[in-house]
């Protein structure tokens, strides 16, 4: 959502030279000489040393690069992008709400994950969202303080920095909070979604005096301040995150969930929340294993539960591993890819919730003995019908499925990501939400940041009553996450780091752009730009409109497959390491207007 317009895209990347692996022609390419334009530019790739961040944003990715320039390593970086996207991001991302972290350690070469997403209140219960026995209106739940969790963003930044940065929350915070002061240039794609949302911003007084200044939709080219988000930032670098946590903000914080500061005369009911001080001083921004599975002889990290894009991703990929995608044609390619995608969204759907309240069978599910009993149901000449039933990955059978199947369920589809890596080798595939785009539409008076609406990606109620939900809500229950930060190791070291927005199709973003990276051979600029098919044990498939206007959808229609289109699916953002030390960055040349690589020296 910055304020600074796409260029040109700076052609082919490098990529795995050099590696015993097979890798595809694009990998073995070299970029083109000369250095990509930086600065207050947006340009899509970008090649160098000292570090490379990759985000939506061109003021974002520029305070991850200042930080990065003056000594800081990829985690300090990641902070600093981050505390920017909440500036001139703020309908995807804020300190109101949550994410995942994922950082490789150069120096152990081991990575390592923090699970920062938000929490249901502990006096919350599976009925959070039933009225009278029956689900509650959705827009009711998305713009109420009922849907807020406890925010986890401040927690990860902490706990990141102090686990494995090199600088303090109040030094990384520096960019961002003169973001914040100054004010950043209103651009198209800001206006677009300030107007989406005009209607209940209106109804807030305190999200109406930000977002609407002088009571009318932000112009193209004028300047949005935040004054109040740059004192926000001031006070949590002055007294650390106890001040949401434990302080004055946190309880500005649970006065707004608890009696949401709607505008008189307003029509709009506004459900209270029942978010407490005590829930805000019990979080946890968790520390625990990454997912891992072999591919292709590498080994591709990613979140483990309570998100599903660690599972899902891994087992996509071994349902996979033993097809040889390069040599396929596209139909081919793609009725391979869209299958995969089908059946780890049906065990995903079954298996995965928080860990603190499901038996979840990580192990199982990242297993290559369970993708391969499943992968037995893909046929070349027809395509599977959604929705699909579960297999066990606890007890797994050739072709096997188990219990009745379920249609998955909804989930938001606004987040923002961000990728760093440092002159020291590190990385960080970072992304965080305020679920919604413009999450629950309430900014908390005088503190300039909005509130997530998260807890809506609970299932209301199970989607089938035979089947068992292991997402539904509880006391102090982290909801199911389809974020899927992802980390590629060879031998130990980094191949490729990347991630996407996007809600369930976050799952579908990041596993095309890798096997359009890793199998197909495209360099990583374009294995993202690439057109996308989104398909989530749903009876049709999202298509984007090149591959839906395409031959290849009437190819794929007479194996049976049934489309719809989405405009746009996901904006990633990722790193590479190439043979000769250089990073490359790359975003997306027209998603979401375009994102913004950089690196430290060109």
């Amino acid at each position: 959502m910055s304020h600074v317009r796409r260029l040109t895209v700076l052609g082919a990347a490098a990529a795995l030279a050099g590696s015993l692996l097979t890798v595809p022609a694009a990998a073995r390419s070299t970029p083109p000489p000369g250095p990509p334009p930086q600065g207050n530019t947006k340009t899509p790739v970008a090649v160098g040393h000292g570090g490379a961040v990759a985000s939506v944003d061109a003021d974002a990715s520029a305070a991850g690069i200042a930080v990065l320039r003056n000594g800081g390593n990829a985690v300090d970086a990641a902070v600093a992008t981050a505390a920017a996207l909440g500036v001139t991001e703020p309908y995807s991302a804020g300190i109101g709400g949550g994410g995942y972290f994922v950082y490789y350690d150069a120096k152990t070469r081991t990575v390592r994950t923090l699970d920062g997403r938000e929490t249901a209140p502990r006096s919350a219960g599976k009925n959070l969202f039933l009225e009278n026995g029956a689900p509650i209106p959705f827009e009711e739940a998305v713009t109420s303080g009922l849907s807020v969790g406890t925010p986890g963003t401040p927690a990860t930044w902490d706990t990141a920095l102090h686990k494995w940065g090199s600088r303090s929350l109040g030094q990384v915070l520096r960019p961002a909070r003169k973001l914040a002061r100054d004010g950043f240039t209103v651009d198209e794609t800001f206006r677009r979604q300030t107007a989406a949302n005009e209607a209940r911003f209106r109804d807030f007084p305190a999200t109406a005096d930000l977002f609407l200044p002088g009571g009318r939709l932000p112009a193209v080219g004028s300047t949005l301040k935040n004054p109040d988000l740059a004192r926000t930032y001031g006070e949590l670098a002055a007294k650390g995150v106890r001040a949401l946590y434990a302080g004055d903000l946190g309880r500005d914080l649970v006065r707004t969930v608890r009696t949401p500061p709607v505008r008189p005369g307003s029509d709009r009911r506004v459900r209270p929340g029942d978010l407490t001080a005590d829930d805000l001083r019990s979080y946890e921004a968790l520390g625990q294993a990454p997912t891992r599975t072999a591919y292709r002889g590498l080994d591709v990290y990613g979140i483990g539960p309570s998100s599903s894009g660690g599972t899902s991703v891994a087992e996509a990929l071994n349902i996979l591993e033993k097809t040889g995608l390069s040599h396929l044609t596209e139909k081919q390619y793609l009725h391979r890819y869209i299958e995969a995608s089908r059946i780890a969204f049906a065990d995903r759907g079954r298996w995965v919730g928080d860990p603190a309240y499901e038996d979840v069978p990580t192990h199982g599910l990242t297993s290559q003995r369970f993708a391969d009993s499943r992968a037995c149901l893909i046929h070349d000449d027809k395509a599977l019908t959604s929705p699909l039933a579960p297999g066990d990955p606890r007890d797994p059978k050739p072709c096997g499925t188990t219990g009745k199947a379920a249609p998955t369920t909804y989930e938001g589809e606004n987040t923002t990501h961000l990728t760093v890596a440092d002159k020291w080798g590190n990385v960080v595939a970072y992304t965080l939400t305020i679920e919604q785009t413009g999450g629950s539409g309430i900014v908390v008076p005088g503190r300039g940041f909005l509130l997530n609406n998260e807890l809506t990606d609970f299932s209301f109620a199970p989607a089938d009553p035979a089947v068992h939900d292991p997402n539904l809500p509880g006391s102090g229950k982290r909801p199911r996450s389809s974020i899927s930060p992802t980390i590629v190791l060879r031998h130990g070291k980094p191949v490729v780091a990347l991630g996407s927005p996007g809600g369930a199709t976050i799952i579908t973003t990041v596993l095309q752009s890798l096997l359009n990276f890793l199998d197909r051979g495209q360099p990583l600029v374009d294995a993202i730009a690439a057109p996308r098919a989104s398909q989530r044990n749903a009876a049709a498939t999202e298509l984007e409109p090149a591959l839906w206007n395409s031959p290849l959808r009437g190819q794929l229609e007479a194996l049976g497959h049934t489309f719809k289109q989405n405009p746009e699916i996901g904006a990633a953002t990722g790193v590479q390491r190439l043979p000769d030390g250089r990073w490359l960055a790359a975003a997306e040349k027209v998603r979401r207007g375009g994102g913004s690589a950089m690196v430290v020296r060109p």
